[in-house]
């Protein structure tokens, strides 16, 4: 008996250690398991927070948008464009009312799209295919057709009404740039584009005031991309451009217009001419004519001038032809001045004291003056003899300048025509503003100085040059010039003046003073008398520059420059024919 209890023990005992060991093999997969699912779990965790955080820190603000996008509808305001004004405030210009024809093409109803199109297409005389991807389109907002004339306007509006069509179909207000008096000072006010940008002169140059500030409507949309009916709108107001006064006086650019055409035409002068009238007391520009000139209200039709050759360029030359159309020659083109030059040469070397105005046999007239291997002769067929300065001003004697300049020489010369504002852009606030073409003056040798005296080989803009001799004409005083009086914002009516500004002291007074006597007299004795009128005081000085050899096809720049009153100059004229 004990040896089958040690048997049935022995036998017990080792089936419980059988059992155990199975337990333990069992318990050791599930622990693996347990172990790979927590592991696999932590993965996607931490793949699920790279997602996460990629969504968020990456693509967040594109989301964002995108999203902002899908939700709402954002209908821009146009803000209005400000006009422009003469000095007596007198319209140049204005925004005219027209519409502009937009659709919401989510908006439209599937059975009425095609209907609609081929509606849009026929009113506005528009292509049926365009019209219809448009219409068809998942956009929130297209755009038909831009500055309508209000009898196609009443046409769609009579057709939506017949069809019962009131929702997608916008018609909304907008401006269209126009000009009273077409081509009156064109080349100074420029012009817009399609989209009211200005592309061309004030319209150009002074564009972030003029234009303004857009608006919007921000409204909700639900998930048909449909606006939500009494959903909360945002509405941000347009801020409209402000308005600018001109300095020009509209009365006096008509008459310097019609003036400059008639001598343009009755000398043939093939390349045009310009005119400036300036206040040398303010620098203000009263008057600003280039000739030929366009219509402003169709700035890509040819003047009467470009027609005759238009039709025969190629694309590209149209384009160059155009641009120059629309130059400001006041500002945009340089020219030799010529002998209307010698009005700043003689007031240098006064303010040099180098001479004085009357001092006899002060200058000699052979009819050339020889400058290194150069002969260079004066303009009249008979030599001037011994002159004073008032006299060689008054017989624009070439040869008496070059003795002249010479006795001032280049250096002080340079440093006068620096501080007359000649090296540099006058700042004006005009559109395409050149500067002036001179040698350097390491580069001036003899001849070069020669002929710098009495007004050639340099370039100079028509408003650079009437910024010096009024600068004479104002007691020495060089202003700067002026085109914009005053800039006003019509939503509050604050009026802000683009100030008068004194640039400096140039010459002194009793200088300038002597300077004006002997422009005087050129008018009352001397080249310029055709100027004289009988009860004004003028002083004057005529000028032509001959071109090189080089360049003999441009032909004579005839130029000539006034200042009235004499002794309390409130007008200065400078004009050129070319």
């Amino acid at each position: 008996m004990k040896n089958e209890r040690k048997v049935n023990k022995k036998t017990s005992n080792h089936k419980v250690v059988k059992i155990k060991t199975g337990f333990e093999s069992k318990n050791l997969v599930h622990t693996n398991k347990l172990r790979i699912s927590l592991f696999v779990i932590v993965l996607v965790f931490i793949l699920l927070m790279l997602r996460i955080g990629f969504i968020q820190f990456v693509q967040g603000n594109f989301l964002k948008e995108k999203a902002y996008q899908q939700q709402t509808i954002n209908q821009i305001i146009s803000p209005k464009r400000g006009n422009i004004y003469d000095s007596t405030g007198k319209a140049l210009a204005i925004g005219a009312q027209v519409d502009t024809i937009t659709i919401n093409p989510t908006k439209i109803k599937k059975d009425d799209k095609e209907k609609v199109a081929k509606a849009l297409a026929e009113i506005f005389e528009l292509n049926y295919d365009e019209i219809l991807q448009k219409v068809t389109s998942d956009t929130q907002v297209e755009t038909i057709i831009k500055k309508v004339k209000q009898e196609k306007v009443e046409q769609l509006k009579q057709w939506m009404e017949e069809n019962k069509l009131s929702i997608g179909i916008n018609i909304d207000e907008d401006t269209k740039r126009y000009y009273p008096y077409s081509s009156v000072a064109s080349n100074v006010i420029g012009f817009c584009g399609n989209d009211n940008q200005g592309l061309s002169g004030i319209e150009a140059k002074w564009e972030s005031v003029l234009t303004g500030t857009p608006g919007k409507i921000v409204s909700s949309k639900g998930s048909d991309q449909r606006e939500i009916p009494n959903a909360e709108e945002t509405y941000i107001s347009a801020e409209n451009g402000s308005d600018l006064t001109l300095t020009i006086d509209l009365n006096v650019q008509s008459i310097v217009e019609k003036y400059l055409k008639q001598a343009v035409e009755e000398n043939r002068c093939t390349r045009g001419g310009n005119v400036i009238a300036m206040n040398p007391k303010t620098g203000d520009i009263l008057a600003m004519a280039s000739y030929p000139d366009y219509d402003l209200n169709s700035p890509y039709t040819p003047n009467s001038n470009l027609a005759k050759t238009y039709d025969s360029l190629s694309t590209e030359e149209k384009s160059i032809a155009l641009s120059k159309m629309w130059i400001n020659k006041s500002v945009g083109e340089t020219y030799e001045p010529g002998s209307t030059f010698k009005v700043i040469t003689a007031a240098v070397a006064l303010e040099e004291n180098i001479t004085s105005t009357d001092k006899a046999d002060d200058f000699y007239c052979k009819g050339y003056e020889q400058v290194a291997d150069y002969k260079i002769s004066c303009w009249a067929n008979n030599p001037h003899g011994v002159q004073s300065l008032r006299k060689a001003l008054c017989n624009s004697c070439n040869p008496a300048f070059m003795q002249l300049g010479k006795r001032i020489g280049a250096s002080t010369l340079y440093k006068y025509y620096n501080a007359f504002g000649l090296f540099n852009s006058t700042n004006s606030g005009l559109y395409g503003e050149q500067s002036s073409i001179f040698y350097n003056l390491d580069k001036v040798a003899d001849v070069e100085l020669a002929t710098m005296s009495f007004g050639q080989r340099f370039n100079v803009t028509p408003l650079q040059m009437i910024t010096a001799i009024s600068c004479v004409a104002n007691d020495g005083i060089l202003m700067k010039p002026r085109i914009v009086k005053e800039i006003t914002n019509p939503d509050t009516n604050t009026v802000t003046e683009v100030p008068v500004t004194q640039v400096r002291q140039v010459i002194s007074k009793q200088t300038a003073e002597k300077a004006k006597s002997l422009m005087e007299s050129v008018v009352t004795s001397g080249s310029g008398r055709h100027a004289a009128v009988s009860g004004y005081s003028i002083g004057g000085k005529t000028g032509t520059s001959e071109p090189t050899e080089a360049n003999a096809q441009e032909g004579y720049v005839a130029s000539y420059v006034a200042i009235s009153p004499v002794e309390d100059t409130r007008n200065y004229l400078t004009s050129y024919l070319i």
